[in-house]
């Protein structure tokens, strides 16, 4: 019989606990109305699946925010706002803390963890901790949840253990043992592709604070120049970046298309991504820019 390998929760302090469960109230109701989740939530691994497939195929990844200099708030509060009762999308760290403090509102027990991105990175260049990631104690073991990561979020949850092929509604996904930490991994065509590597050391509010001001302030920041948006659907991805749409299909096809007019672009967010835009100074011209590639 295989051996599940347990990787034991970090503890934390009461002190913790306390301003965690007093600043994250969240509108469970009104979440499952916006992922269109109509089941009875418990802390077991099927809500966790159903919810988790959910949430990215109904909120949107995405960085008009950062785009438009627009402040990105980690309040919880704020973000129930943008992603919940706006329409809005954004990104890991609005996403995985919404998905955080709704799984503790059901019962679960969630660490905040922190990653090293590798997806489309030169090999050998050494990337900060910038994404968000969860990992859920579900009935007695661990599990790996993210619904943040773009255009290959996980649409299920993956069991801690290293080296085994997991399914999800979409690609296939692995786990390496990599230092002291892992490596995830997609199956994209043929082969297996690195996301990013992470490890157990648990993550605080202050610490993703620092960093998501980082990539939604710094000029150089891949969130603050260009246009990114994703969403899934069963059996396919969307995926924009600036003024290039495409669709991945599960086990086929990708189809692609340039988008050259401000409203083609508005079109493709709304209908699409199903982002309610933002009714801000400067969106008009931020989209006629990337749609003449000027980004």
């Amino acid at each position: 019989m295989e051996r599940t390998q347990k990787v034991k929760m970090p503890a934390i302090s009461q002190a913790v606990e306390k301003q965690a469960s007093e600043t994250a109230q969240v509108n469970l109701s009104s979440y499952f109305r916006r992922i269109h989740y109509e089941g009875s939530p418990s802390p077991d691994l099927d809500t966790l699946k159903a919810i988790h497939r959910l949430h990215p195929q109904s909120i949107p990844f995405e960085n008009l925010n950062p785009l438009l200099r627009l402040p990105v708030s980690l309040n919880s509060h704020d973000i129930q706002r943008k992603l919940i009762q706006q329409g809005r999308g954004g990104y890991c760290f609005e996403h995985n803390l919404l998905f955080r403090h709704v799984l503790e509102a059901i019962g679960f027990k969630v660490k905040g963890l922190a990653a090293r991105v590798v997806w489309n990175v030169p090999e050998g260049v050494l990337t900060a901790r910038g994404h968000m990631l969860l990992l859920v104690e579900v009935e007695g073991q661990n599990y790996l949840a993210d619904v943040g990561f773009g255009g290959l979020t996980l649409t299920a949850p993956l069991l801690l253990v290293p080296d085994r092929e997991q399914e999800t509604p979409h690609e296939l996904f692995r786990l390496l043992k990599g230092g002291e930490g892992f490596v995830l991994q997609a199956r994209v065509k043929d082969d297996w592709k690195a996301l990013y590597r992470f490890d157990m050391q648990e993550q605080f509010l202050p610490d993703y604070e620092v960093t998501n001001w980082y990539l939604s302030n710094h000029p150089n920041s891949h969130f603050v120049t260009g246009l990114i948006a994703a969403r899934t659907d069963p059996g396919e991805r969307f995926a924009l970046r600036n003024r290039e749409l495409a669709i991945h299909r599960v086990g086929g096809s990708t189809e692609r298309q340039t988008l050259t007019t401000a409203s083609a672009l508005q079109s493709v967010l709304e209908d699409v991504f199903r982002i309610t835009l933002p009714v801000v100074p400067g969106l008009e011209d931020t989209l006629k820019r990337i749609a003449e590639g000027k980004n």
